[in-house]
């Protein structure tokens, strides 16, 4: 069975339908890329994954035992959340609270994932340090730390790397596919189409007058390719 199924979905936003009839499935160690226009529906898509928006029409269902709340995010940032006053580790360790529930401190088990999450992505030094004094990348690996410790199954990107510059691009790009690669499944959002084709095993192009779903390769093959790189050249 599918982890996730979109089946038929439509979405509105503001009184306007962005998504229509959009059906896809992700399936357990797949890396999904999200790609297309502005405004064709991104973000909102990734609301209703996340349980945030509910759809107009249609269905979205949860296989393998995943739950909606265990899906590990990583949002876009805003300036407020780059500041934020707290050290490396209480932001790590906050990705735990779905799974804590209401007891009022951590387990023991969650305080050792905490620290398993950050040496795997190479933060561990960082523990004390204060979030907001970070760079952008070290900052990026944080978050990626703190929905690893949401997560054993889905990890969900938006724009993982937006600001960043090439070389620490690079570096997270490779940490999200040796995370894929051990048996998260991935999807990401971006902009970055080079990014997409390198590590996909599949593509999601969202248009507003039609969408694409299938294979990196199938979609390379597809008319939202040429269409997509005409943008790129354009913009």
């Amino acid at each position: 069975m599918a982890l996730i199924k979109t089946e038929n979905l439509s979405m509105s936003y503001e009184n306007m339908t962005v998504i229509e009839n959009l059906s896809f499935e992700v399936n357990s160690g797949d890396y999904l890329c999200i790609v297309g226009e502005n405004g064709s529906g991104k973000s909102t898509l990734i609301k209703a994954l996340l349980g945030l928006k509910k759809p107009s029409v249609g269905a979205i269902t949860f296989g393998d035992g995943l739950l909606q709340k265990e899906i590990g995010y990583l949002p876009q940032q805003t300036n407020a959340q780059r500041d934020f006053p707290a050290s490396v580790y209480e932001v790590v360790i906050s990705g735990c609270l779905n799974s804590r529930g209401i007891r009022p401190f951590y387990s023991v088990k969650e305080r050792k994932l905490t620290l398993e999450n950050m040496s795997r992505l190479g933060i561990s030094e960082l523990k004390s340090r204060s979030y907001r004094e970070l760079s952008g990348g070290q900052q990026q690996r944080v978050l990626l730390a703190r929905a690893l410790c949401a997560t054993k199954k889905l990890l969900l990107l938006d724009e993982p790397v937006s600001g960043l510059d090439p070389m620490v691009t690079a570096e997270l790009y490779g940490l999200i596919s040796e995370i894929n690669q051990s048996g998260v499944t991935v999807i990401m959002v971006t902009h970055d189409m080079s990014a997409a084709l390198k590590y996909a095993s599949h593509v999601l192009c969202m248009r507003e007058d039609d969408c694409f779903f299938g294979t990196t390769a199938e979609f390379m093959k597809s008319d939202a390719a040429n269409f997509l790189k005409g943008e790129t050249e354009r913009g």
